[in-house]
């Protein structure tokens, strides 16, 4: 079966672009996501309110604005769960508490790194602020989003007639080489105020804050053919929005159909907001306990289920291909990857792969396999983290790209579109 009357790969991948433009931070991720879910009447559920639950329903939570739960209920009995999960952060660097350093002619600001990221990729390049703010609004603590609408720092390297070694390797110290730049010493607006203005409050009432930079490089399509994308973030930005996409697409009509956004990957998941954390299996019993199912029931239905975790792979690099598999090496346009690890740092196994791998045959999509080096030590993402909260037969799954982790990344603009019609077509039950 094909499906037919769907965006070409080029519109999507202009759709991936407008919506990383839009989501410089995993907050406004979850904003985006949960506005256009409400819009198509999904009901917003709290998760410090009692759950009401209805059989044919549509609903959302999300937890500390970070991470996003959506779910369908069919009319007729569901036989299982079926979820697909990515996380919505990226590594960067996170802005310090009492972040203005003024130990010079320049005003620094303090960052630490956030994940395991490229940070010769971050300088040079033109850099703004984006995340939340939490204020004192008459007694009550209440957060504002904010992303500086334009180039407001820079890492500036140093040149080569100074320092001799810098094309000869380099290890990075974040405190002494890699804070960006501000401003000048007489610069009269603090760090703080602007942030407070585009916050639209006031800055003594900012009382604490999560914000961390993101690359004002835009995305471009490129390549002799148009057939690669360039992009920030698009670890795992590019999961999180085809696997949207595919969940929206779709008629949801006869399992429990969840989409889940974790946050936190990057740095191993274990927060409240990461899928280490008790998010999913609570929304997971609690939806079932209010349709009055008892727990040996959800668990059955956990038990029948199956889980996609999506988050990007590894391409075999044009100029190291010694680096990847002797055999498994996925190529940008190729088609999903399905990711495997002796060790278990992804979750899938033979049943779980040939389970996916047919439902990508039925719909004619191609289909790539993943392994590192028996040398060297793999990676890991959500999937089996997932798993020791909430156990179901999961495969990791990801979209193979170039350059993970840099502040700039490279992926294959049909990739987007596979990811898109898989998960159409798992939601619809093939």
């Amino acid at each position: 079966m094909k499906i037919t009357n769907k965006p070409s790969p080029e519109d999507i991948s202009k759709d991936l672009i407008h919506f990383i433009a839009k989501s410089p931070s995993p907050y406004h991720t979850v904003r985006s996501m949960k506005a256009a879910l409400t819009y198509s009447k999904f009901t917003e559920l709290r998760e410090e309110d009692e759950w009401t639950i209805e059989k044919g329903g549509h609903y959302v939570v999300t937890r500390n604005g970070a991470a996003l739960i959506a779910f369908t209920v069919p009319e007729e009995e569901p036989q299982s769960f079926r979820i697909v999960a990515s996380h919505a952060d990226s590594p960067t660097f996170q802005i310090k508490e009492n972040p203005e350093l003024r130990d010079g002619p320049y005003i620094r600001l303090n960052v630490e790194g956030y994940g395991g990221m490229n940070m010769g990729s971050w300088i040079d390049r033109p850099l703004s602020v984006a995340g939340r703010v939490y204020v004192n609004d008459n007694g009550r603590i209440v957060p504002h989003l904010v992303a500086m609408d334009g180039t407001t720092l820079v890492i500036p390297s140093t040149a080569i007639h100074i320092d001799k070694t810098i094309n000869k390797g380099h290890v990075w110290n974040v405190q002494k080489e890699l804070l960006p730049l501000y401003g000048t010493s007489s610069t009269g607006t603090s760090f703080m105020d602007m942030i407070a203005r585009a916050a639209k409050v006031k800055a003594e009432d900012i009382l604490g804050h999560d914000l961390f930079l993101y690359s004002r490089v835009p995305a471009t399509i490129w390549g002799v053919e148009g057939e690669f994308l360039s992009s920030p973030r698009l670890d795992d930005m590019q999961c999180a929005f085809g696997s949207f996409r595919g969940f929206t697409m779709s008629k949801k009509d006869k399992d429990i159909c969840m989409y889940v956004l974790f946050n936190h990957e990057e740095i191993g998941s274990g927060s409240n907001e990461g899928a280490g954390s008790t998010f999913l299996v609570n929304t997971v019993f609690r939806l079932g306990q209010a349709l009055g199912y008892s727990m040996d029931k959800i668990m059955a239905l956990t038990a029948r289920g199956f889980m996609i975790s999506a988050d990007n792979a590894h391409a075999v690099h044009p100029n190291h291909p010694e680096l990847a598999d002797p055999v498994n090496k996925p190529v940008l346009n190729g088609g999903i990857v399905i990711k495997y690890n002796a060790n278990r740092h992804y979750a899938t196994d033979g049943f779980t792969a040939a389970r996916f791998r047919r439902l990508c045959q039925t719909i004619h999509i191609p289909v790539q396999v993943f392994t590192n080096r028996s040398d060297m030590a793999s990676g890991s993402t959500l999937g089996h983290i997932s798993n020791t909260r909430l156990a179901m037969p999961t495969v990791d799954i990801g979209l193979p790209q170039l350059a993970m982790h840099s502040s700039y990344e490279t992926c294959g603009v049909k990739d987007t579109s596979y990811l898109v019609d898989a998960v159409t077509a798992f939601f619809d039950h093939m």
